[in-house]
């Protein structure tokens, strides 16, 4: 029996070294795969942006259509981003960028978390309604609602204002959505030794959970940074002076009656790229922690 046993361990231990290779093999193959799908899927997104940094860098003598198309300038140059510069009032249009962006992160940030409090830690009848027909709101596209707004805010006197162009856009159901489920992962007994210790609901929302839920400010921030910045037509029917018009609208003047100049338009378009992957990289860390703190979670 001795002799019998000492045999069949080699055995089993071939046959749980072949399984484990087996096994191994499978999820080098799966890796395999899903790397090589992911690589595919980002060379394909990352080639109009190549194709713009391209086209930004190369001469008026070159072909910029070409098939297939010439990725490296024969002639690299940066004339066009000099006449880009000295064409249009850049800095004026990057200031009013900025005031458009501040305040279009700020106030969302502010608005749509205090609305997103009572909906996550406060207990009132109706809570699941209303919350469910803000919800609603997302199935409604915005080219329905612009006419709408812009009728409302020319009642509110406000074309041609920075308040006409912010307003619009201050509470939105995607953001109280995120703040909601970021406030609903926080324990409540926080918010009862908080009552125990004679803060109100103004104080809880403010010195506790905002600070516990920093990540997904700064992403929900990220997001309406990128939104602000790049906003385009809402500016462009508001605004009245063009010495208030944001760098996307102000970009839309190197556009011609008959022709339009690629070149410089791709150049535009990069130099209105350079500050939100300022901000993005600005707020990686916090973006990145919000996601995995949401996949965590799920």
């Amino acid at each position: 029996m001795e002799l019998k046993t000492v045999e069949l361990q080699p055995k089993i231990q071939v046959k749980k070294s072949r399984k484990l290779s087996l096994k191994h093999r499978r999820n080098l193959l799966r890796w395999g795969i899903s790397y090589t799908l992911l690589t595919l899927l980002a060379v394909v997104t990352i080639m109009p942006f190549l194709w713009t940094v391209s086209t930004s860098l190369k001469g008026q003598n070159e072909t910029i259509f070409s098939y297939p198309p010439n990725f490296i300038p024969e002639n690299l140059t940066f004339e066009n981003f000099v006449t880009v510069w000295n064409t249009l009032n850049l800095p004026l249009y990057l200031w009013n960028s900025v005031v458009l962006s501040f305040w279009g992160v700020l106030l969302p940030l502010f608005f749509c978390s205090l609305a997103a409090f009572p909906l996550a830690r406060m207990n009132f009848k109706g809570k699941n309604l209303v919350f469910m027909t803000i919800l609603a709101t997302m199935m409604i596209p915005g080219e329905v609602t612009m006419i709408p707004v812009y009728l409302t805010i020319s009642k509110l006197g406000l074309i041609g204002t920075y308040s006409g162009v912010i307003l619009p856009g201050v509470v939105s159901a995607f953001a109280i959505f995120l703040m909601r489920q970021a406030f609903i992962a926080i324990p409540k007994e926080l918010d009862e030794s908080a009552i125990i210790d004679g803060a109100n609901a103004w104080q809880i929302w403010w010195h506790i959970l905002l600070p516990m839920v920093k990540p997904m400010l700064a992403t929900l921030a990220i997001l309406k940074f990128i939104g602000a910045w790049n906003n385009f037509l809402w500016p462009l029917l508001i605004l009245e002076d063009s010495s208030m018009y944001p760098l996307t609208v102000g970009l839309y003047e190197l556009k011609g009656t008959f022709v339009s100049n690629t070149r410089l338009i791709a150049a535009g378009a990069l130099i209105a790229l350079i500050p939100i992957l300022i901000v993005f990289i600005a707020f990686q860390s916090y973006f990145i922690k919000s996601a995995y703190s949401s996949a965590v979670k799920g």
